[in-house]
Parts: C-alpha cells; structure tokens; sequence
C-alpha cells in the first residue's frame, strides 16, 4: 500500500527496512551489561506442560529477558530518574521523519591509556538533518553485532557534547546500533542520559533513545519515515521495532 505524504511523495508500507534484532533463547542473542542469554521455558506444574514436543495441547512459556541487556529497546528518561517513568505513557506518536547517517568513531587516547572509540560533536555538525529523529549506524558495520556479546568491550559511544548538536536540530529520538550512548565504564555518570533528557534541571518527557539496532548495509544513509513500534511495557524501556521507510 502506497500512503502518500505530500508534494506527491508517498512510502510503500510493503517495503519496510526492519531495524531490530530478534530476541533468541540460546547464545546468538545479543548481550551487554553482564547479563546472561534470554530463557524460554515452557510452563510446568503436576498437571500441565506448556510444550507441545513434551505431549503438552499448546506451547505456553515464560520468558526471562532484560529490556536493556537483550536487544533492541527504545528507553525513556525514567532510565535515569528515581521514580521509574514508563515508556508507554512517554511514546504516543509512532512515525517521525528521520535521518539515517553512517559514522566511523574517533580514535582517542584517555589520559589514564585507554583506548576509546568515540562519536564527536565535529562528526555531529556535518550531518544533513531531516526530521525529528536520527539513526546511527557505526562504522564498520557487520552482522555479528546482531549476535554480540558487548559486557567488558568498552563499545564506542557518543561525546556529551553531542547532545547541543542534537537539540540544536530539534532530534527528539535517537536510535543507534551501540548498547549505549554512554561509556560502558563511567562511574555511574551516565552524561549523554542526563543531558538528553535534562535531567534533573528540566526533566524532557517526549525524547526517546533506542539502542542496539541493527541497521543492514543495503540501507542508503538519506531521509526516511521512522515507524516506532514498541511492546507497551509500563518501564523505563521496552523491546522495539523501528522499521523505515524510503520516500519515493
């Protein structure tokens, strides 16, 4: 189906680019954040078993997972502030024009030796933006970051300044292919968070982050209409699935 925009421009809903990573029960899912694999258990008591293979009418499983650890989720500022915010009361809109920009990080030597790899307000400043959201996709970029575990790798992340740059061209939601915005070892700062969100100066209640994308190198960097769709979870972050959509 063709649902057009304006000055004739439509998007076909047939065609969609799907930015998320499936949720698995075994070792190919994503992790970060020290937590283990996802489990999917089949409901068990003395007279049921929620397993079809084991004889059971329907399969009916629990599933343990972590929003943040596990894969792709779109968060909140109630990430970060002590009474826990849901993402399901923040996000009421569902599509966004949105810029998708391919970026290699910064190579940068920490005083104490550390290698980082950092995204720079410079890096910021040369994109063409279009829209109310911008997507990440780090550079190189292959699939074993659908299958990734991120715990002690200290990934690349994005420079607190970067968040002027973002404000400055009126970005209400980012989702990048990283497990953070943030250094994975940071003593709890948290800064990119906090100075997103504006936290705790002038708290931003509509702003969202979506993290551990996977955006596939087929996907021209350009403008594109951002559908959100996201599991109503009454947390500071659900599981999601940002597809986009070519203006044709």
């Amino acid at each position: 189906m063709k649902l057009y925009l304006s000055n004739n421009q439509f998007i076909d809903t047939n065609s969609p680019l799907d930015l998320s990573i499936p949720l698995t029960n075994d070792a190919r899912n994503p992790r970060a954040w020290y937590v283990d694999v996802p489990r999917f258990e089949p409901v068990r008591t003395e007279n049921y078993i929620g397993s079809v293979k084991e004889g059971g009418a329907v399969n009916f499983r629990d599933i343990y997972f972590n929003p943040h650890g596990h894969g792709t989720h779109t968060e909140c500022l109630g990430h970060i502030t002590e009474e826990v915010h849901s993402i399901n009361d923040v996000l009421k809109n569902y599509f966004f024009e949105a810029t998708l920009v391919s970026i290699l990080p910064k190579r940068v030597e920490q005083a104490n030796g550390d290698i980082d790899f950092i995204i720079t307000p410079d890096q910021m400043r040369k994109i063409n933006f279009q829209g109310e959201a911008l997507v990440i996709r780090t550079m190189p970029n292959d699939r074993v970051k659908t299958t990734k575990n991120y715990s002690e790798s200290n990934p690349p992340y994005l420079d607190v300044e970067c968040v002027n740059v973002l404000l400055e061209n009126g970005i209400e939601h980012l989702l990048i292919d990283l497990p953070s915005v943030d250094r994975e070892s940071d003593g709890g700062a948290l800064a990119f968070h906090h100075a997103f969100w504006e936290v705790p100066q002038a708290p931003n209640f509509k702003r969202t982050i979506t993290e551990l994308i996977y955006v596939d190198n087929v996907i021209k960097d350009g403008k594109y209409i951002l559908s959100f769709q996201v599991a109503p979870f009454n947390n500071d972050a659900a599981p999601s699935r940002p597809v986009l959509y070519a203006i044709k």
